[in-house]
């Protein structure tokens, strides 16, 4: 059985679309999968079972990279076809059955509109694929031992960015006489870059001996690593999605941008809201005692 998967651009969408390709795993014990998706993304499906292939999507003038994927599918037979970008590439490519997703946004969850896709009632949580060697290369930066807290200061844009000052209060409160966490080590995680390393720099640089993850880890062994965890806390972005989907006990920190929507969704994972109007806030607007009292809640054994 051959099942051709189109999925998002972003990160953050990639992982929230692995909970749908974890339901078809299980649902097709046989089946082979071929993924189309962002490069940026690609290392969300780097380590999944049954994969054939993965097929990166960089956009082109006028849609011409869906010419470019049709040239690579068109001439295969696919038993099912899942097209989470509403293309009209699901339409002319053979297959016994497809479904494609609206496009536009709609109210409700991201997963739970993927979901509803494929019927799935509840909706199936993401999952994090990693092997034994990015476990190791994840041991190498960040040596089994101590607890420790991973800090997600980065986003794509500037107004997810809870100030650095923040973060660098927060673990302070979290690590000190009477915190939650005394004696946990810090661990700065982004993506590679300039802007990453720049939205980083001033919590590496105020936490002393914070281990510096920037750019250093590929999206693997960033699961690997994120499954150690004891704690993340991050901006909506999609480091905070992958770090729910590993199963770390995850805080995402939102204001600007619908929790309602894009909150973190993962065995332990809550979305702390900025305070004034849903969606709206900025993100100055959410203290360090409103997130400490969030992970005080979901640090409680269950």
């Amino acid at each position: 059985m051959r099942i051709l998967f189109i999925s998002s651009t972003r990160i953050g969408d990639a992982v929230l679309s692995t909970a749908l390709l974890d339901h078809l795993l299980r649902q097709y014990p046989t089946a082979r999968f071929t993924i189309a998706c962002g490069a940026v993304a690609e290392g969300v499906f780097a380590r999944m079972p049954r994969r054939d292939r993965t097929i990166t999507l960089v956009k082109k003038p006028y849609g011409r990279h869906w010419l470019g994927l049709w040239r690579q599918v068109a001439f295969t037979w696919w038993d099912l076809v899942v097209d989470l970008r509403a293309s009209a590439l699901a339409f002319l490519v053979p297959t016994a059955r497809r479904f494609i997703a609206r496009g536009g946004r709609h109210p409700g969850h991201r997963l739970g509109h993927l979901a509803a896709l494929l019927r799935i009632d509840p909706p199936p949580r993401p999952v994090a694929w990693f092997a034994a060697e990015d476990s190791a290369r994840a041991a190498a930066l960040v040596p089994p031992g101590l607890p420790f807290i991973v800090l997600g200061p980065s986003a794509n844009w500037n107004d997810k960015v809870w100030p650095a000052s923040r973060f660098v209060a927060l673990f302070e409160a979290l690590t000190g006489r009477g915190g939650a966490m005394p004696g946990a080590s810090c661990v700065v995680l982004a993506g590679p870059g300039a802007q990453e390393r720049a939205l980083a720099a001033p919590v590496l640089a105020a936490i002393p001996g914070a281990i510096d993850g920037v750019g250093a880890l590929t999206l693997p062994e960033c699961a690997a690593l994120l499954a150690r965890a004891a704690l993340f806390v991050g901006n909506d972005s999609g480091l905070m999605h992958l770090a729910a989907a590993a199963g770390a006990p995850t805080i995402g920190l939102f204001g600007p941008t619908p929790a309602s929507e894009y909150g973190p969704v993962g065995p332990r994972a809550v979305a702390v809201l900025a305070d004034g109007p849903p969606g709206a806030a900025p993100m100055d607007a959410l203290p360090v005692e409103k997130v400490e009292a969030a992970i005080a809640r979901l640090l409680v054994p269950a």
